[in-house]
């Protein structure tokens, strides 16, 4: 087990948490000495129930942890939530937007109505409204960590973490970020810079890292800070413990793996891709998310588009017509396949082949080593 905080309070081998959607990324992922963190925002509490299940039949007793998305700021917070209310919100010219992108393409977008009503269980769990039942089931399983990926978590979810004796970490993009999660109460922060795929602020994680960690040692406190963002290799790792951080976080790099539920035709696309083939956009959720380029992106982006809704609003114009690309793109369409996108880091330029979960953490704890050893090297005798 590595000298780190982080490992000693997980029991962990590497201090290497992987953020994943995927189950089998979580239970490959902390078979192998790292620790798994399921993504759950988009499930009911009846799908998070069955698959915190299935990993508990798999893990061996290994530890893992579950990821929220509970904003502080979103669209309607703390309002009755009601879906037909909400769908009844969306502009008709966002709407006529993407509805117009998909025919561009040779997708017919028709039906995008009934997915966007499905697509409300995003904004139902972002809002709050089912956080008390999925914060039940996540604590009926012997979860390990549960994370906040956008602000404070809420009182309850810190509550109920220190009854069952569960650690709460949080995602964080500034100095100011950290001192106010630390005062609610986290045990550990992530450091996540603007390289890192999905939501993510504007300051690197070069520079991130470093600040956060001195912020807090000036601060007097001592909880420990991973490192997010940009994170693919154990070199990177290794570069980013030398700068304060108790380990890494890293969401990006399994979705290349073999486990890995991503859309057969984004995976190619992002072994394909170089570090520049990413952009951060308001445009999928409504907040700042780094996402692989292509023609749906860059549309979002052009002068006379519509401006981004305010989350959850956005989700419901992008997601519903990204499914539909999603499945086309699987089933050859050409117009779907060259639409095709999902949230990926820059660290996508150095994610050139695929492997599994396994491997890949195999490789992280070679290239740590190699790292050290450059680095010892370089002190002389």
């Amino acid at each position: 087990m590595m000298n780190s905080p982080v490992s000693r309070m997980f029991g962990i081998e590497f201090p290497l948490l992987a953020f994943t959607h995927c189950r089998d990324v979580v239970v490959a992922v902390s078979k192998a000495g790292g620790m798994g963190v399921f993504g759950a925002v988009g499930l009911t509490p009846e799908r998070f129930e069955e698959e915190l299940a299935w990993i508990d039949a798999h893990i061996d007793g290994k530890p893992y942890g579950v990821d929220f998305i509970v904003p502080n700021a979103v669209d309607g917070k703390g309002e009755h939530f009601s879906p037909e209310a909400l769908l009844h919100r969306l502009p008709g010219e966002h709407k006529a937007f993407a509805d117009h992108l998909l025919a561009q393409h040779g997708i017919d977008p028709s039906g995008l109505d009934e997915l966007r009503h499905h697509h409300t269980r995003f904004a139902a769990n972002v809002r709050g409204t089912e956080t008390d039942s999925m914060l039940e089931v996540a604590f009926r399983h012997p979860i390990k960590l549960i994370a906040n990926a956008l602000g404070v978590p809420p009182p309850i979810m810190l509550e109920e973490a220190r009854r069952h004796g569960v650690a709460v970490a949080a995602l964080i993009g500034s100095k100011e970020h950290a001192i106010a999660q630390v005062h609610a109460g986290v045990d550990i922060l992530v450091a996540a810079g603007g390289e890192a795929g999905g939501h993510c602020g504007d300051v690197s994680t070069m520079v991130l890292v470093p600040e956060v960690c001195r912020t807090l040692a000036q601060a007097g406190v001592d909880t420990p800070v991973l490192a997010a963002g940009g994170i693919a290799t154990g070199a990177q790792m290794a570069a980013a413990m030398a700068m304060g951080a108790a380990g890494a976080w890293c969401g990006s790099v399994w979705l290349t793996t073999a486990e890995a539920e991503t859309n057969p035709v984004v995976k190619e696309k992002m072994l394909a891709a170089s570090s520049r083939d990413t952009v951060r956009s308001r445009s999928r959720t409504g907040k700042p998310s780094r996402q692989l380029r292509s023609p749906w992106t860059d549309a979002w982006e052009r002068d006379g588009a519509p401006k981004p809704l305010p989350m959850p609003l956005q989700t419901l114009i992008s997601e519903p017509a990204l499914e539909k690309v999603d499945k086309l793109s699987q089933s050859g369409h050409e117009g779907a396949k060259t639409l095709a996108t999902y949230w990926v880091g820059q660290a996508v330029g150095l994610m050139n082949q695929s492997m599994s979960a396994a491997q890949v953490v195999q490789e992280f704890k070679e290239d740590f080593l190699r790292a050290f050893e450059r680095l010892a090297g370089t002190m002389g005798s």
